[in-house]
């Protein structure tokens, strides 16, 4: 039997949806959902494609395996490859991180209540590597607090490798704390640092407001990019990125967000090498040209 009042169901339906009052319910990005532990897998064929380029890049500069710790995590399609994803390094001045991280957790007003100064001050922290500036707000926060709330987000877990540590005031001497795996005054994995710039874009670091200010933070437009490593290697390919690089001696490393151009990923490498930013470099060059599906 036809409904009578189909037909002014059907126009009614219709004159809804084009004056716009019938929305649909916006769209959740899964990679909102994804979660990154010690049992999520690696997708096989992205696994192989990083291992071949770093094998690649290792036998054009001289290095071996024990030089190179390399994690990329694709957002757009949750891909996931690691190469000694749990191996602690003495992290330079990457662990920064952790600062920002508990000004945050340890002032949580500040996320709407930031002076203008504090917030310059951060992003040459984070932008720049200013140990002047960490070391400001280590000493204002201090050491075990720091590491307390790095603990707290799981950051660091001596029994499965260790992961992101702040031991020691930037430029300081005095006061500190070795890490219970390798006893570096600043430590971190390739697994704990993709975890922690993928919380940061899920915006749950501390809250979603928090975890907003700090990619404005690492963002700092009016703090120029230090020209190495990774902005070096993608400075013509119109991306965006925010990143904590490290260098110290030999020991060179980069951590990044990718965006532009339809990206999304999250790129990690930690060396232990002379020519480990020639290796930082290239590496950025090849992941993305393999994630962008240039060459």
């Amino acid at each position: 039997m036809t409904n009578p009042h189909q037909p002014l169901g059907l126009l009614l339906a219709l004159l809804l949806s084009v004056t716009g009052c019938v929305t649909k319910p916006p769209a959740v990005n899964s990679f909102h959902r994804f979660e990154l532990t010690y049992e999520t897998p690696t997708d096989p064929n992205l696994q192989t494609q990083l291992e071949r380029i770093d094998a690649d890049l290792r036998a054009r500069f001289g290095m071996t395996t024990e030089h190179t710790a390399v994690g990329v995590l694709d957002l757009n399609t949750l891909r996931l490859a690691m190469i000694h994803p749990d191996r602690i390094e003495y992290a330079a001045s990457v662990p920064k991180i952790g600062i920002l991280l508990a000004y945050f957790d340890l002032n949580p007003e500040a996320a709407t209540n930031l002076s203008a100064q504090a917030r310059h001050e951060l992003g040459l922290m984070a932008k720049t590597s200013s140990n002047e500036m960490a070391a400001r707000y280590s000493q204002e926060l201090g050491l075990k607090r720091i590491q307390a709330v790095l603990d707290k987000y799981k950051f660091y877990d001596a029994s499965r490798g260790g992961g992101i540590w702040v031991g020691k005031h930037y430029g300081k001497g005095g006061e500190r704390y070795g890490d219970p795996v390798g006893d570096n005054s600043h430590g971190a994995t390739v697994r704990q640092l993709l975890r922690y710039f993928l919380l940061l874009e899920q915006e749950k670091l501390v809250s979603p407001v928090a975890s907003r200010l700090m990619r404005e933070i690492f963002a700092s437009p009016e703090i120029p990019h230090d020209d190495i490593k990774f902005v070096k290697g993608l400075k013509d390919r119109n991306v965006q990125i925010i990143r904590k690089w490290g260098s110290w001696q030999n020991w060179l490393h980069d951590t990044a967000v990718i965006t532009g151009g339809g990206r999304h990923y999250v790129l990690v490498a930690l060396t232990e090498h002379p020519r480990g930013d020639d290796y930082l470099v290239a590496l950025s060059q090849a992941v993305d040209d393999l994630l962008t599906g240039s060459k």
